[in-house]
């Protein structure tokens, strides 16, 4: 990450270096499967309770600046009506950005089978900053500090996902102020859509029980992606094994253990194609607290 920018050519850098940092940024491990109101709101509240779920990464841990990503959401389900609040921290080199999102989700069911509709829209704030402790610039350079004097600016997400006993299927629009209003100076170009499919194979009172997925992520200025695994659970949910591949040539592996309300996952991604040069891939945890649930699973 270039952590050192001279003069006037500081916000060309800059904005470089926030997007190629932003092209190599990957979801968050625990989105595939424990934590999906991360990728989509229709998610807010899909199960009995509150949930709250604690997420930290580090990626490419032996570079300077590397991305580090923070994200904390609760959801909660009253009848029919799902609330989520998510706030997710992700500092890149130079730049951070904050976002903070509240949910509203609205679950209809169906005839039969369990089969049930759920939309989600969230809509919130999102600001971003230049570290100026790391900079080293001209004495007359005020790109960064007009940079740092931006307003945060609202954006929001919106998806729909069908379920049943055992299958899913969703999608989603992120980002969606990038649809609305063009803005050259936004350093982060988002993902534009995401659209996923499961099934699940067993119940956890099963010994082993299994969902296989799929899912499809595009983006603005790099090639889509699709992830192609599926998520491995011993009897009562005790343990869980995740295995994903991405499109890009990397991997995820996780495992999780439960116990009573809480459950706690570890996950590792493999490097890029192309990242050869560097050293270390992303390691990621994520403690989930399930409140309020009482004889639910």
């Amino acid at each position: 990450m270039r952590r050192i920018l001279v003069g006037g050519g500081i916000m060309m850098g800059l904005f470089t270096t926030g997007q190629n940092a932003l092209a190599q940024i990957r979801p968050l491990g625990t989105q595939y499967y424990e934590n999906q109101y991360l990728s989509n709101p229709a998610f807010a509240g899909m199960t009995e309770g509150l949930n709250v779920n604690m997420s930290y990464r580090n990626q490419w841990r032996s570079i300077p600046g590397s991305p580090v990503t923070m994200a904390v959401t609760g959801d909660y389900r009253y009848e029919k009506v799902g609330l989520g609040l998510s706030v997710y921290n992700d500092n890149a080199g130079l730049i951070g950005r904050t976002r903070v999102m509240g949910t509203y989700a609205y679950h209809l069911s169906l005839n039969g089978d369990n089969r049930s509709l759920h939309f989600g829209v969230s809509l919130g704030v999102m600001k971003e900053k230049l570290d100026n402790n790391n900079i080293i610039a001209a004495p007359d350079d005020i790109s960064a500090q007009n940079f740092n004097q931006r307003k945060p600016f609202i954006d929001g997400d919106f998806g729909i996902a069908f379920t049943n006993e055992r299958f899913t299927l969703q999608g989603a629009l992120p980002n969606l102020k990038k649809f609305m209003q063009k803005d050259d100076q936004n350093t982060v170009d988002g993902s534009t859509y995401f659209v996923a499919a499961s099934y699940k194979i067993g119940t956890s009172l099963d010994v082993v029980s299994i969902e296989p997925k799929i899912s499809f992520r595009g983006a603005k200025d790099i090639d889509n992606i699709w992830d192609l695994g599926t998520n491995v659970k011993l009897e009562n949910n005790i343990l869980s094994f995740l295995g994903m591949y991405h499109s890009d040539k990397s991997s995820t592996f996780g495992v999780g253990v439960a116990y009573d309300r809480y459950i706690i996952q570890g996950y590792y991604t493999s490097q890029l194609a192309g990242e050869r040069q560097r050293t270390g891939g992303d390691f990621e945890i994520n403690i989930k607290i399930k409140l309020f649930n009482e004889g639910k699973k």
